[in-house]
């Protein structure tokens, strides 16, 4: 698993105000740590390095390495509030790991071998309805990401989460919410192409029929 640390310090100035003037004078980000026993604490985050961390699509389902003044406390990303049109960050909600204990993550899903899927090869296309998935597993099981092999889907085949082969000690909450939750990941579908020829044939004897008719 990839390693990510953030340098944060605790903020004392709360409010709309004071997180905005974070963002436009000091280029920070104003953070909530969350969970485990501990009480909530907000925090200021260095926005570049921010912005480096969350390049890495790793970031984003990975244990973070949070140095608040020089307590280093294991977080997950759980929300990031973005600006509507700028590449900024405005706000970020962090969630403690506590070890030994079971968490809740979002991970994100690989698709593979989508070229060599028989469905493909007919001339199908792959249609990915979703791309990440919500997991349970402890600390230690954490996987960056969830592969999707496709090799074997024939045209008009569906993968469900069912079908996933999960690492070890990982567990998809969908699923434990009963069959009803066993969401479509990906399918192979038949591109839209233009009418067949018989198709055009009665589409010009139904416009003759009604030109006859005026």
């Amino acid at each position: 698993m990839s390693e990510f640390t953030l340098n944060a310090e605790v903020r004392s100035d709360i409010g709309k105000g004071a997180s905005r003037r974070l963002r436009r004078l000091d280029d920070k980000i104003p953070a909530v740590v969350y969970g485990g026993k501990e009480e909530a604490v907000s925090v200021t985050l260095l926005h570049n390095q921010v912005i480096r961390m969350l390049e890495d699509e790793a970031a984003y389902s990975s244990i973070i390495n949070l140095d608040i003044d020089g307590k280093v406390e294991e977080v997950i990303l759980k929300d990031i509030q973005r600006h509507s049109y700028k590449p900024k960050v405005l706000h970020m909600d962090l969630k403690r790991v506590v070890r030994g204990q079971v968490m809740h993550a979002s991970v994100p899903l690989h698709f593979i071998n989508e070229d060599k899927a028989p469905g493909v090869k007919e001339g199908g296309i792959v249609s990915h309805q979703v791309t990440s998935v919500e997991i349970s597993c402890l600390p230690r099981h954490l996987p960056e990401f969830i592969e999707v092999d496709l090799a074997n889907l024939g045209m008009g085949e569906v993968v469900h989460l069912s079908d996933l082969v999960l690492p070890e000690g990982v567990t998809l909450d969908a699923l434990a919410q009963g069959e009803d939750h066993d969401l479509s990941v990906a399918n192979v579908v038949r591109p839209a192409g233009p009418a067949s020829s018989e198709d055009d044939s009665a589409a010009e004897e139904t416009a003759s029929e009604e030109g006859g008719e005026e």
